[in-house]
């Protein structure tokens, strides 16, 4: 049985820079995709990286708890279940239902607080 409260976290590279805590501004690169392998949303395709802020309620869960302690230049996977995602309220045209787990690939390129 799936745990719908847990983030699962795979560090694909392990950076070597500066290290990420909630709260600061970060840079990534990222690719969503559902269980299926259908991508919903990529800063590659769109060929920018995005910055924001790692704070919670501007965020779906799922990155609050997956994406600390991650450092600059690291590449991690994040399977994040839906009431960590976006639980029963998905965004319109998302191309994914209610509670959907959500899978991530996210490499981490700056860090500023």
């Amino acid at each position: 049985m799936e745990n719908l409260t847990e983030v699962k976290i795979e560090d694909v590279k392990v950076g070597t820079g500066v290290e990420v805590a909630v709260g600061d501004n970060i840079t990534v690169h990222y690719v969503g995709t559902t269980a299926d392998g259908t991508v919903f949303d990529s800063s590659r395709q769109r060929g920018e990286p995005i910055t924001f802020g790692l704070n919670p309620g501007q965020l779906i869960q799922g990155w609050i708890e997956g994406i600390p302690g991650m450092k600059e230049g690291g590449v991690r996977k994040l399977v994040i279940p839906g009431p960590l995602a976006y639980g029963e309220n998905p965004p319109p045209g998302a191309g994914f239902g209610a509670n959907a787990t959500l899978y991530f690939e996210v490499e981490l390129i700056a860090v500023s607080n």
